[in-house]
């Protein structure tokens, strides 16, 4: 028989805290994996695995790319890249799209956990804002694994533990301090090793939904249908006429185009958002390396290198869309609108 030996953590909003304090509570040779995502900005440094590791008794790090996972141990997601679990108690991270407005995210984490390793996972849900999490939960109780959610009163702010509750569902309804017993009860009992309910989002069949749809827009199925176009003008969908033979759009309040126009504003808007994205990068270089010389006067080294390394790849990513994507070929950059 197997155990739960999969915990999946998430929170936000007061989340440290409430993580310490679950920390604290479990005990030496804790025999599952717990896998952490607080929702953390972008360019920030994150000291989670080192609050974690001094408030219990459990290791804590920063979850690596490839990593092969250990019981009794924490792993934290990294700030801007969400961390999934794979086949053979492997880790992934990486910086796919946003969710809920975040990276790393919740709901990428538990569903990941429930399509890889089922009815052996425990999704906890902490305090914060939202709804992150609350798709993930349904995953893993769906793959029959185990919900334990916060009690919304217990909450720095009880959204996040409130929606999963009224929508997914939970098991196990505790305070964080009460919470730490619960799971060391949890990961004793033993699951069947041999039944696996087959655990799908439905948000991971909308990949396949949307390259069915580009495909019969590109034989050109679509007509009287929405297309997978947006309006250049106003950012509306766009409607494809029902005729043989013209190709011609028209979105909702009006703005209507033949094939070869609309192609031709694409090919401009294109231009200009990598012309957009050519100055940002610049900007960012040029702002990181500003922070790096602030650090390095208050002397702190470490904060300067990691604002150094960015601003490096800035620079990096600026050139290479002048280069290979504006340009081609390795050539010179042309000065685009607005550059010297």
């Amino acid at each position: 028989m197997a155990a739960r030996d999969i915990i999946v953590i998430g929170t936000s909003t007061g989340g440290v805290e409430a993580l310490a304090q679950l920390a604290r509570g479990l005990p030496p040779g804790f025999p599952a994996s717990l896998f952490v995502v607080c929702h953390f900005p972008p360019g920030g440094r994150s000291i989670l695995p080192d609050i974690l590791s001094r408030s219990g008794p459990l290791l804590a790090t920063h979850a690596r790319d490839g990593e092969v996972f250990q019981p009794g141990h924490v792993y934290v997601a990294p700030p801007d890249y969400h961390l999934l679990l794979g086949p053979d108690r492997g880790m992934v991270l990486n910086r796919g799209a946003r969710e809920n407005h975040f990276r790393p995210a919740v709901d990428p984490l538990f569903r990941s956990a429930a399509r890889e390793y089922g009815n052996r996972v425990i999704g906890v849900i902490l305090t914060g804002a939202m709804y992150d999490g609350t798709a993930g939960l349904i995953a893993v109780r769906a793959a029959g694994g185990v919900a334990v959610v916060q009690d919304p009163r217990d909450a720095v702010v009880a959204a996040m533990p409130q929606n999963a509750t009224e929508i997914a569902g939970a098991d196990h309804v505790v305070p964080v301090a009460r919470m730490a017993p619960v799971l060391a009860d949890l990961v004793t009992e033993p699951v069947s090793s041999t039944e696996r309910t087959p655990a799908m989002d439905p948000i991971e069949r909308m990949p396949d939904v949307a390259a069915r749809d580009m495909e019969r827009q590109a034989n050109n199925e679509r007509r009287g249908e929405v297309s997978t176009y947006t309006c250049p003008e106003c950012g509306g969908s766009l409607w494809q006429v029902d005729e043989a033979g013209l190709v011609r759009f028209r979105c909702h309040v009006g703005h209507a185009y033949n094939g070869e126009a609309l192609l031709a504003e694409q090919s401009l808007a294109l231009e200009a958002a990598l012309w957009t994205a050519v100055r940002t990068f610049k900007e960012k270089s040029v702002l990181a390396r500003q922070l790096a010389v602030a650090e390095v006067a208050k002397g702190d080294r470490a904060a300067a290198g990691r604002f150094a390394e960015q601003a490096e790849q800035a620079r990096e990513y600026s050139e290479l869309i002048q280069r290979h994507v504006l340009t081609g070929n390795g050539q010179k950059p042309v000065p685009g609108p607005g550059t010297t």
